[in-house]
């Protein structure tokens, strides 16, 4: 073991925990190091016996830094976060090239000078150093921009190879973080002046047809998908080292951060995880894992690997020990003690915070972090930009002389200014208040209501433009049955997080109403998007709508999707302010809400004319599809779309739905004010303006819920026609057991307001419901039967052509249907008692039939629908209430309409030992499920329509607050809120959709099944 020059052994326990973290961009240096003194230096001006070093960015600027000669790596790492303003500076190093021409990271314990030979003439440049595997781990939109020019970089540099067509797919995400929404010109000349991929003008075309297609994507939501696009790649964030295995066969290894990975040319044949290796270790060129003894099996427990040099067996050796405690420590290593006469191997160790100890850095640091401007610039500032003193591209700008130069030119050249997108300045509010000019300032520095997520528009139209969105066959896996979904990290981890974002976040109740508001409007304009972005991108892709028609659409909705992009982008800036607790000067101002919406209440009554128009476009548009049969096609496909997760039309409800959610929100927090709070005020007038236009819009709402209703049921029942009769209302729904030849039968009943319907769930591939009877409620008569058939819950329906014997799942499920039935024959008789039953056209010879002619006829019947129908919409409610034996009435409809709500969750099964944090969605009695809130479509669903909820017991053995319990039978959920609030609302609103009766066993009448009616 003594000729092991190097070793590392994979620690299977977090380092000892530290305290509080220190402001330095990487915290821990070997045993009786000090920046204090270096790091002073490192902002002197450049004199006598100073070192000059030059930096490259990663927008390819360059700075000089002038350091001490016997400064350590650390002070210019130090000066370079500083000044960039980094706060997740951890993921970041500087590189430069050895002797060899090869890329080495510059290491913060050693002097600068004993690691470049030449650092006077050596080129410097910022790098990211380590990938996480999801950018939603990175909490800065700084830090996502950082990370996205380190792709565009790779890009240029084939590192981050990919297909031609992802290539053009990342180039047109950067060209809309550039310049902005397509412009043929403006995009041919960027195209022109910047190079983006090696092979730019063989895909210009394609670059520019795929960037036209990012409407109304910001900056920030830009660099949120070239990194979703690239995390997804075989080579994101892999870096070569050139090796050879024990045949001599050339290979590459590489390090991530699940481990080791070793390719061949460009393609990885093998991965070793962390989990996997016991220790790694090199011996001269030598590169050795040694495997944990039931990964290796009985033949070889150490791979070795052959790299070029000592030298490079030793860089490499040390980026895995690096990756493996960024990664999988929760706390960074302690520096090992220095022997005194004898050492055995390396004593390196990552000198830096760990991902776990920057993510709760980011976190509680962030409020601090002083604010930064986006600018935009059109294709005539970059020959601005080329002629002036602002740096190109610049991602630190030292002076702010030179910013003002640089505006003052503009605004003399072009006699107009645009705010650049591409250049990230980082400064403090107050220094640009003192060294620029007022006029100039006005114009650039947003007040400190604006939040860090500057941009011309409010939030991103995300449809991560995939198109395989679109059109994603079979399902995807369910968060309900899958593992952690954030794959760095531990269960203990998350549960930390937790506990320490409670910790700092406002508890008022008040807090929790707003963001209440701010969550539900997300979803809410997530909704909107179906239709103003995917809807109609499917339309038009496939001319199938009339120009009439999408005018009436359009122009209706587009204003309203528009207004409600602003009001989240000023609900998220307020919320940010009020969980800003260091922001002690602006604390007594921005923690409340009433004036933000009373704002938002009152311009919202400008668009009351639109909201009125809704019923002639539900209207219309149902016409349309009827009249249209390539329309209807559109429609039906689009349907069975995973952003569509709802029925099409349900989306059209939405806004005026959503007044009616401001109300009660507001209402809330009305209740929760004293008179005397300062936010009451503004709250009450809030309520009243929204008050009034709920009122002015109540009748058209109901009207238009059971519509949407009856158009829903007309595409699911088959063999029955003109559904949407003028005056017909939908009451309940639900399954009941008809007593027939065969004995009892699963039947779906649907009641109307003129007519009772009673339907089985045939075997075609359409997943419909097919009608096999229809009683007018003329002349019926209900009657409770169980001691006459001696089955359980059980009544007759006698009408005119028939009588029938049906049994419910339980004695409150009889209730409500002999309660509705009879109400609705009261109404019936009340309407128009001398009016004749119209019999709807029904398919098949007679309106009841054994169970074999069922059978038979449901394998030939129409196929109207589309046979994909399988798999669409299985969790609406009638499919919901066929496989719970529940019912649903309209009432209920409307109540879980007025209870939407949405946020974060913490969700754990019931034998497993973490919980996973997901953006969950309830509505329509159905929570859907989301990795995050900027996702199109949910991950998975769970009605809730026969579960159970209440808080866990002493057996459970959850010891956490806030946590509810969620039971079918034997399946069970538990989920965890943020507050006391929040519990209670989650707690609040699945009380409403869950049903406490649940199936229950139905006995065949004593004496055998029995003919009823010729059945």
């Amino acid at each position: 073991m003594g000729d092991i020059e190097g070793s590392y052994r994979v620690l299977q326990t977090p380092g000892i925990r530290l305290g509080a973290q220190f402001n330095a961009g990487i915290s821990t240096l070997e045993p009786g190091q000090s920046l204090s003194g270096n790091m002073t230096s490192g902002s002197k001006s450049h004199g006598r016996g100073e070192l000059q070093i030059r930096v490259q960015g990663l927008d390819d600027s360059q700075e000089f830094f002038d350091i001490d000669p016997k400064a350590i790596g650390q002070v210019l790492l130090s000066e370079v976060f500083r000044r960039g303003n980094l706060i997740e500076s951890d993921y970041f190093g500087i590189e430069f090239q050895n002797m060899q021409l090869n890329w080495v990271w510059l290491e913060p314990t050693k002097p600068v000078m004993r690691q470049a030979r030449r650092p006077a003439n050596t080129l410097f440049r910022l790098s990211v150093k380590f990938f996480p595997p999801d950018p939603g781990q990175l909490q800065e939109e700084y830090t996502r921009y950082l990370f996205s020019l380190q792709m565009k970089r790779d890009l240029m540099e084939s590192r981050l190879i990919c297909t031609e067509n992802t290539g053009a797919l990342l180039a047109s995400h950067l060209v809309q973080s550039e310049i902005g929404d397509y412009d043929d010109v403006a995009d041919r000349d960027f195209l022109r002046m910047t190079k983006l991929l090696p092979y730019q003008e063989k895909v210009q075309e394609r670059i520019m047809e795929l960037h036209r297609r990012h409407l109304g994507q910001t900056p920030a939501e830009s660099d949120f998908q070239i990194l979703e696009i690239a995390r997804k790649l075989e080579m994101y964030g892999v870096r070569f080292h050139p090796a050879a295995d024990r045949e001599g066969t050339k290979i590459n290894l590489a390090v991530a951060h699940m481990g080791l990975q070793v390719f061949q040319g460009n393609t990885k044949i093998n991965t070793f995880n962390w989990s996997k290796i016991r220790k790694l270790s090199f011996k001269r060129k030598r590169f050795l894992i040694k495997l944990h003894p039931e990964v290796h099996g009985p033949h070889q427990d150490t791979l070795e690997f052959m790299m070029a040099s000592r030298d490079q067996c030793k860089i490499f050796w040390k980026i895995c020990v690096e990756y493996h405690s960024f990664f999988r420590l929760f706390d960074q290593p302690q520096p090992k003690s220095k022997t005194i006469l004898f050492t055995r191997g390396s004593s390196f160790r990552y000198s830096g915070r760990t991902q776990k100890q920057l993510v709760d850095y980011a976190r509680e640091n962030g409020a601090k972090r002083t604010p930064y401007q986006r600018f935009v610039y059109t294709v005539w500032s970059l020959f601005i930009r080329k002629t002036s003193c602002f740096p190109h591209n610049s991602f630190l700008v030292s002076t702010e002389k030179c910013l003002h130069t640089a505006f003052i030119t503009i605004i003399l050249s072009l006699n107009c200014f645009l705010l650049r997108r591409n250049s990230k300045i980082r400064m403090s509010a107050r220094s640009l208040a003192t060294d620029v000019p007022k006029q100039v300032s006005d114009s650039v520095v947003d007040s400190p209501q604006l939040s860090p997520f500057n941009s011309k528009d409010a939030l991103c139209l995300s449809p991560s433009f995939q198109m395989s969105t679109l059109s994603l066959p079979g399902q995807a896996p369910s968060p309900l049955q899958s593992p952690i979904l954030n794959e760095v990290g531990s269960n203990a981890k998350l549960e930390e997080e937790e506990e320490g974002r409670r910790k700092r976040y406002p508890t008022d109740k008040a807090y929790f109403i707003a963001k209440e508001i701010l969550t539900t409007e997300r979803t809410y304009l997530k909704d909107l998007e179906v239709i103003t972005v995917w809807f109609r991108s499917a339309v038009i892709k496939e001319n199938a709508m009339p120009e009439g028609l999408m005018t009436l659409l359009f122009s209706n909705i587009d204003p309203i999707y528009e207004f409600h992009r602003s009001f989240l982008k000023e609900l998220d800036q307020r919320l940010a302010l009020w969980e800003g607790r260091s922001n002690a000067h602006v604390k007594g101002d921005y923690q409340r809400i009433g004036d933000v919406m009373l704002r938002n209440m009152c311009a919202l009554k400008e668009f009351t004319s639109f909201l009125q128009k809704h019923d002639e476009v539900l209207t219309e548009l149902e016409k349309a599809t009827k009249r249209l049969k390539k329309l209807e096609t559109v429609y039906k496909e689009f349907e069975l779309q995973k952003v569509c997760y709802l029925p099409l039309n349900t989306f059209l409800l939405k806004p005026i739905q959503r007044l009616m959610h401001y109300k009660l929100i507001l209402e809330r927090l009305c209740k929760h004010y004293s008179p005397t709070h300062r936010d009451h005020d503004a709250c009450k007038e809030a309520l009243k303006e929204v008050a009034e236009m709920a009122t002015q819009l109540q009748s058209s709402l109901i009207r238009l819920e059971n519509f949407q209703k009856l158009t829903e049921l007309q595409r699911d029942l088959i063999g029955i026609e003109n559904l949407t009769a003028p005056g017909r209302e939908f009451i309940r729904e639900g399954c009941l057991y008809k007593l027939t030849k065969k004995g009892l039968q699963q039947r779906m009943f649907f009641l109307f307001s003129d007519m009772l319907l009673y339907t089985s769930k045939g075997v075609t591939a359409t997943n419909q419901f097919k009608v096999h009877g229809q009683l007018p409620l003329h002349g019926m008569i209900v009657e409770e039967s169980e001691n006459e058939w001696s089955v359980p819950h059980c009544f007759t329906i006698y009408s005119a052509q028939r009588t029938i014997v049906v049994a419910a799942s339980s004695q409150v499920e009889m209730g409500k249907w002999i309660e509705d039935l009879n109400i609705a024959i009261d109404m019936a008789k009340k309407i128009n008692p001398f009016l004749p039953f119209k019999q709807l056209p029904v398919s098949g010879s007679s309106d009841e039939v054994s169970l074999e002619q069922e059978s038979e006829d449901d394998m030939n019947s129409s196929r109207t629908s589309l046979d994909k129908q399988t798999h669409h919409r299985a969790n609406t409610t009638m499919h919901v209430c066929w496989h719970r034996n529940t019912s649903v009435s309209m009432s209920d409809h409307s109540q879980a309409v007025e209870n939407q709500l949405s946020g974060y969750l913490l969700r754990k099964f019931k034998n497993s030992n973490g919980w996973q944090k997901l953006w969950v969605v309830f509505t329509n009695f159905c929570l859907f499920f989301y990795k995050t809130h900027q996702d199109d479509f949910p991950l998975a669903s769970l009605p809730l329509l026969g579960y159970t909820v209440s808080t866990p017991e002493e057996s459970d053995g959850i010891h956490k607050e806030y946590v509810f319990k969620l039971q079918f039978k034997s399946h069970v959920y538990f989920f965890r809120a943020e507050s006391e609030y929040t519990f209670e609302r989650w707690m609040e609103v699945i009380k409403s959709a869950a049903s406490t009766t649940g199936r229950m066993s139905l006995l065949i009448p004593k004496g055998g099944p029995m003919e009823i009616n010729g059945n």
